[in-house]
């Protein structure tokens, strides 16, 4: 049987991230082989990460990539934000932010995409698992282009470059100067952050939502008491009010408090001498949508004791 030595261990230690007994373990399996001790290991993450599976993992942080007129945002997530200022956390992150802006892929072929190590983003997801303790999970990913002018990334209160709890992306198509476009795009990025639109124009409003929104504002309505033609004025006013808060485009730019954020846009245009077009925007907040699981330990003890 081969000796299994101190250097061996630190060696597959540094090489895998896992624990110190485990590499020795694995090591011992192997007989001494690098390789197939490798290989046990992310056998062994694969079983932990399973276990870990069932775990919320709502924490986390959003990562962003650009390079000149495309740009690449990603939410990896992680049980605590403990995790989330991991070094080990944040590099993965920012990995997989390059990763989505070369390739462009959805979050399904992102994760089969190769990472810089040669596996696959999903298998060094799993590493980490397995090395970090927590489940973590690749949720969404979004890129946007434009042909010519920029796309303006942002992230708000970054724990790091380029990382944080709220990344936002910008396209802006236009000739005029890229540094001026990049400080507009900057701009509306903070605003997108503080405001969250919903939607980029009131044609892109869904269709189901707005009738929604209609319904209940009609039943107010006619709780006043007031005739039908009064009605409908009061509720195509209150509809225009929605679209003041959900449409991007029709917001109130949070920077002045009195343009609209397309009359910014046109005015800016101007300002360079050549027409800007908000093409589109993402914002993503870590956990947006994630029911996160709430620990009462005063109702668990009062069912432990009836």
């Amino acid at each position: 049987m081969t000796e299994i030595t101190a250097t061996m261990v630190k060696d597959l230690r540094e090489k895998t991230g896992a624990g110190m007994m485990d590499c020795k373990k694995a090591l011992v399996e192997a007989n001494g082989d690098m390789d197939a001790a490798v290989d046990w290991l992310r056998k062994k993450g694969l079983s932990a990460a399973a276990k870990k599976a069932g775990r919320v993992a709502a924490d986390g942080l959003i990562s962003v990539a650009s390079s000149g007129t495309k740009a690449a945002i990603v939410e990896v997530n992680a049980e605590t934000d403990f995790v989330a200022r991991n070094e080990a956390f944040q590099t993965f992150a920012l990995e997989v932010a390059k990763i989505a802006l070369d390739s462009g892929a959805d979050i399904d072929g992102l994760r089969k995409e190769k990472h810089i190590d040669g596996a696959t983003v999903e298998d060094k997801l799993t590493h980490h698992i397995a090395t970090i303790g927590e489940n973590l999970s690749l949720r969404r990913v979004a890129q946007l282009s434009v042909p010519e002018g920029i796309v303006s990334t942002y992230v708000h209160n970054a724990q790091a470059p380029n990382l944080g709890k709220i990344g936002v992306l910008v396209a802006l198509e236009s000739s005029g100067d890229k540094a001026k476009l990049q400080e507009l795009g900057k701009q509306l990025a903070m605003h997108i952050a503080a405001a969250r639109p919903e939607f980029l124009s009131v044609s892109d409003v869904d269709a189901k939502a707005l009738e929604r929104e209609r319904s209940v504002l009609t039943d107010q309505a006619r709780a006043s008491g007031k005739p039908d033609n009064v009605i409908e004025k009061m509720v195509e006013g209150r509809i225009r009010k929605y679209y003041e808060e959900v449409v991007l485009l029709e917001q109130v730019y949070v920077i002045d408090g009195e343009s609209k954020i397309s009359q910014v846009v046109e005015k800016a245009g101007k300002a360079m001498g050549s027409p800007v077009k908000l093409a589109g925007f993402v914002r993503y907040q870590v956990g947006e949508g994630i029911e996160k699981a709430v620990d009462d330990f005063a109702a668990e003890v009062a069912k432990m004791a009836s």
